[in-house]
């Protein structure tokens, strides 16, 4: 007795060809797209709005990343700036620093004369967790010349000559190169600055 031929089953695994779904595709990491940058948001615990940088003022205070091989001394720059300017000037030079890639606890900032509203607020919860923040360096650290001794050692120290004796400003300008790894940055009066020293900057 002949076999009859059964009819071709389907079975459930044999399902012809599968189109990949687009969704299992991995979309290439989009670039970014070189042009002018936005201005740069407020730093956390930073008061006040944002300040666009001049024009005028980004051609005295471009400032540039330390050389990439360790100097023995580290590079001075000054930008000059009258003592009620000085401040303003500083916090320029900090906005240009971290626009060009500067990591914020890479900066400490030092002023001469009245303390810098980010110290004074912060300071307002207490001395402990004023150097707390100090010590986790995840941040631009603002302190006052008198605080200098204490202050570790960061890649880029400003200093603010914003009022205060001739006497502090001879005492924070050498304590803060000292603390500076690659850059000095010293806002002020030049003139101010050189008779200090007895030496130009």
């Amino acid at each position: 007795m002949p076999l009859i031929p059964e009819e071709p089953q389907i079975h459930e695994s044999a399902q012809g060809p599968r189109a990949t779904p687009a969704s299992g595709r991995v979309a290439p990491t989009p670039r970014p797209v070189p042009g002018p940058r936005p201005a740069a948001p407020p730093r956390p615990g930073r008061p006040g709005p944002a300040r666009p940088v001049p024009a005028q003022r980004a051609a005295h205070a471009a400032v540039k990343p330390g050389p990439s091989a360790p100097a023995a001394t580290p590079q001075i720059q000054l930008i000059p700036a009258s003592v009620e300017g000085a401040l303003d000037a500083a916090e320029e030079a900090v906005d240009l620093l971290l626009e060009s890639g500067r990591a914020p606890g890479d900066v400490l900032v030092i002023t001469t004369g009245q303390s810098h509203p980010w110290a004074d607020h912060e300071l307002s919860f207490g001395e402990a967790a004023y150097w707390a923040q100090h010590d986790a360096g995840d941040d631009v650290f603002y302190a006052d010349a008198s605080a200098t001794d204490r202050a570790a050692p960061r890649p880029v120290v400003v200093v603010a000559v914003n009022g205060g004796t001739d006497a502090v400003t001879a005492q924070s300008l050498p304590k803060a190169l000292g603390r500076a790894r690659t850059l000095l940055i010293v806002c002020g009066d030049p003139q101010t600055i050189n008779s200090v020293l007895g030496a130009g900057v």
